[in-house]
């Protein structure tokens, strides 16, 4: 496909949460990962289930994961704090020296003023999800109040299987409309911090703001080209606000990821688009035959 992005090997699938993962897996993808990398497209790290699942999980479960992680210096991400009802997750992970720069959060809806700091101190990352948090009814996203701390903040989708379509575009733009509403104020959340949050600010929620999420002389050549030739593109005022208020996938003209062009005249250039189609529905009718699934 072309994309930038990090697999996060995590534990299997109906793994009880009193047994430690094995650990041979993510070793093995670790020693050969180069080989899996699509020339360092696809960078490898550790998807924690964390100290908490249906209930808590003990640190003779846990620490073995994350400190073979650590050992092996792969990043960890972790689903915590995820809805409004699950607090104080964010001070044993603190106390338990179980935040660092290595470490994003997933979600944090219900983190505390006091366990923000924490993250803020550690140097622990955070990423939200507004489209997803709303729909399943965690809450609202504490964007605003993150930032504030000058926590490293990205915004992502979540999954296509949950929410649909994933349209960064709509996410942003969800986000910006959280945080006024919140506030109940128009400006609170401006169009170019809302176009950051995708950008720059991601890609240092990611530990890769060096890398990738501007235009800077030394960055990797991610990049797209909006085309504002069309209806809801043609009038042209703050560039910022337009991309947020306005564009859509199909506004997309050109995607180039690390010098490679993948999307030309809006159109796919490194995909056969009926081929994928064909064999997403092949994989669904095989899902549904194995499962008995009508």
């Amino acid at each position: 496909v072309g994309i930038r992005a990090r697999h996060s090997c995590g534990w299997p699938q109906g793994l009880p949460d009193t047994q430690s993962a094995d650990q041979a897996p993510i070793e093995s993808l670790a020693r050969d990962w180069k080989s899996w990398s699509n020339e360092g497209l696809i960078t490898l790290g550790m998807a924690w289930r964390g100290q908490f699942r249906a209930g808590p999980i003990k640190p003779e479960v846990y620490q073995p994961e994350v400190d073979n992680a650590r050992k092996l210096g792969l990043p960890i991400t972790v689903h915590v704090a995820s809805a409004r009802k699950a607090v104080n997750q964010i001070e044993p992970l603190y106390n338990g020296k179980l935040l660092g720069k290595d470490v994003q959060l997933i979600h944090t809806l219900s983190a505390s003023p006091a366990e923000l700091d924490m993250i803020k101190q550690s140097g622990s990352a955070v990423s939200v999800s507004p489209g997803s948090e709303l729909r399943i009814g965690y809450g609202y996203p504490q964007i605003s109040e993150m930032l504030a701390k000058g926590i490293p903040l990205g915004i992502s989708v979540d999954t296509s299987a949950l929410v649909g379509a994933s349209n960064l575009f709509a996410v942003l733009k969800l986000a910006r409309d959280c945080e006024n509403a919140k506030a109940e104020s128009e400006f609170k959340l401006p169009a170019r911090k809302a176009l950051e949050l995708g950008t720059i600010e991601g890609a240092r929620s990611m530990g890769m703001g060096d890398e990738i999420g501007s235009l800077t002389p030394g960055k990797r050549a991610d990049l797209i080209a909006i085309s504002t030739n069309a209806l809801n593109m043609a009038v042209v005022t703050d560039p910022a606000h337009l991309v947020l208020e306005a564009t859509g996938p199909e506004n997309i003209d050109t995607v180039v990821v690390d010098g490679r062009i993948l999307k030309r005249g809006g159109k796919l250039a490194a995909l056969d688009t009926p081929k994928v189609v064909a064999g997403a529905r092949a994989a669904l009718a095989g899902v549904r035959e194995r499962t008995k699934w009508r």
